[in-house]
């Protein structure tokens, strides 16, 4: 008797815990539904000055933000959001690590959960410049980036030294050391990472060149590779020519003879440089004027090409 009423007693309480579960299981998802529904349904309001126009309003991220740190900017741009509730909210849609810096642009009106989604793809204004054409030499090249409106110009006024320093470079000089490519970068990004990431796509490209070079090469190191690059660089008219011109320097630098090209004087003289080169600017004395002094000069002339520094590194076998 005292098993069946154990027996009865046990399928109560399981049908009980059952019948629990379920009801827990209801509430949950009821609160659940209303916790997502307002992250994408309500809208945050952002502060007039903000509104690029009537349809979008402007955020930005900081680079290596944590989740504390991004809701205060996004307070401090007064998006009107809860610390607490965005940190909730940025882990229950699985984001919490996700969030990428940069400026976005978003709907007015936008939810809380559409902002997360955004920020965590990536979804960025994005701007790009052809930052760095072939040929280019440096005052030319600090001039194109301290005129860009779309950076933060922390090297503007900067000496070439002070440049240097801050790229953690010790190169006697910062012609030449940028490699001629499209960058893309945020806006209000400083001026200073486009120089570094450039800076370190040439170091990159020339030490990969420099370890496949030709034997034979009279190169002491990668350095005057970039110098030769350079002036081949400048006398190229075609690209097809860039072998041949190599070679004829190459053989020039193998018997001591001077390289006697006319764009390294035209450098030596600078931003002062009229577009017409004179008789008298070939026999003015100047480390660059390669009519009176053999060898390289002691420091590139222009940005060159990875194409430019290929050939300096293989030139043409020639005996011109």
């Amino acid at each position: 008797m005292s098993r069946k009423i154990q027996r009865r007693s046990f399928f109560r309480k399981k049908r009980f815990d059952v019948k629990g579960l379920k009801t827990l299981l209801s509430i949950a998802f009821i609160l659940a539904s209303v916790f997502y529904s307002a992250i994408f349904l309500l809208p945050v309001v952002p502060k007039e000055s903000n509104i690029s126009n009537s349809s979008e309003f402007k955020i930005q991220i900081k680079p290596q933000s944590g989740l504390a740190s991004i809701s205060d900017q996004l307070q401090a741009q007064g998006i009107s959001v809860n610390i607490l509730s965005f940190q909730i909210s940025a882990k229950a849609l699985f984001v919490g690590s996700k969030l990428k810096p940069g400026t976005y642009l978003l709907p007015t009106g936008a939810s809380l959960g559409k902002i997360l989604l955004q920020i965590a793809r990536g979804d960025r204004v994005r701007e790009n410049i052809a930052i760095i054409p072939e040929r280019m030499s440096l005052w030319q090249l600090r001039a194109m980036v301290d005129a860009h409106p779309a950076l933060i110009h922390l090297t503007k006024g900067m000496t070439t030294k002070d440049l240097l320093q801050s790229l953690n470079l010790s190169y006697p000089n910062a012609e030449g050391i940028f490699l001629p490519d499209t960058y893309i970068f945020d806006p209000d990004e400083p001026d200073l990472n486009i120089y570094r990431r450039a800076s370190q796509a040439m170091q990159k490209q020339l030490i990969k060149i420099w370890v496949q070079r030709a034997e034979g090469l009279p190169l002491q190191n990668p350095y005057q590779l970039l110098i030769l690059a350079s002036i081949v660089e400048k006398e190229t008219g075609r690209s097809s020519d860039r072998g041949m011109i190599s070679a004829v320097f190459v053989n020039r630098l193998n018997k001591g003879m001077p390289l006697q090209t006319d764009p390294t004087v035209i450098y030596g003289i600078g931003p002062k440089f009229d577009g017409n080169l004179r008789k008298a600017d070939l026999r003015k004395d100047s480390p660059y004027n390669t009519y009176m002094h053999k060898g390289l000069p002691p420091t590139p002339i222009s940005m060159p090409s990875k194409e430019s520094i290929q050939a300096s590194s293989h030139p043409e076998k020639s005996d011109a």
